[in-house]
């Protein structure tokens, strides 16, 4: 009798370990990310040179969660995306430089969202985004489309819009290289074409738009 409550246990522990394991394994939310910057992030050390410190000091990064839940509120199906500025290179450390000194960001909401899921949206992206969001000046609750097949993506949300190419031709002109790691954190980062990226809000005191770059990033991410 001994015996059998005793392997009865050790059954009992290795089931609670492999579920804890298991848990541990499936992240808690998962889905798609695509961030836009005003500067190429795969380029030769030629145009490097001459945009390195004066462009890079704007981006737009935008998350679809397709399933899971963040601080116990679920966010399952919802997208937020954040335009940000800085006042220098937001990669100028990857560089060699001082990191940026002041960043700030308006962030903009899946209006579908309840109070609690706008609020845990914007801490999912804090937590996420590597600091790079900065100070919050705004949270706007806006429609957002969020849509990606095999050769595109594409972004929506009030004054911000992302197009991007997911094939880009690794041309070694110039001696090309990849100079930039995304800023937020993802799984498999892949580089994109950048077929145009706008923002046209007045609340960063500067609005930007480009065409045909590379300077994407877009990958999956799981936290």
């Amino acid at each position: 009798m001994r015996k059998l409550i005793a392997c009865g246990a050790a059954g009992l522990v290795a089931a609670l370990t492999a579920s804890e394991a298991r848990a541990a394994d499936s992240p808690s939310i998962a889905g798609h990310y695509v961030e836009t910057r005003t500067a190429e992030v795969f380029t030769g050390g030629c145009l490097m040179n001459s945009e390195g410190e004066t462009g890079g000091r704007e981006a737009l990064m935008a998350w679809r969660i397709d399933r899971g839940a963040f601080a116990g509120v679920p966010l399952d199906g919802l997208s937020v995306v954040a335009a940000v500025t800085a006042d220098v290179n937001l990669g100028t450390r990857e560089l060699g430089g001082v990191p940026p000194s002041s960043i700030r960001s308006v962030v903009y909401v899946d209006d579908r969202a309840t109070r609690a899921q706008r609020d845990a949206l914007v801490t999912l992206v804090r937590s996420l985004s590597n600091g790079f969001v900065g100070e919050v000046v705004a949270v706007k609750p806006v429609a957002i489309g969020f849509s990606r097949d095999e050769h595109a993506i594409a972004v929506r949300a009030g004054d911000a819009a992302i197009d991007v190419g997911t094939h880009m031709a690794h041309d070694t002109n110039c001696s090309a290289l990849q100079w930039f790691h995304p800023l937020a954190a993802i799984d498999s980062a892949t580089l994109g074409v950048t077929n145009r990226q706008a923002y046209s809000g007045a609340l960063l005191g500067r609005r930007w738009e480009q065409i045909d770059r590379r300077s994407a990033f877009f990958g999956e991410f799981r936290y």
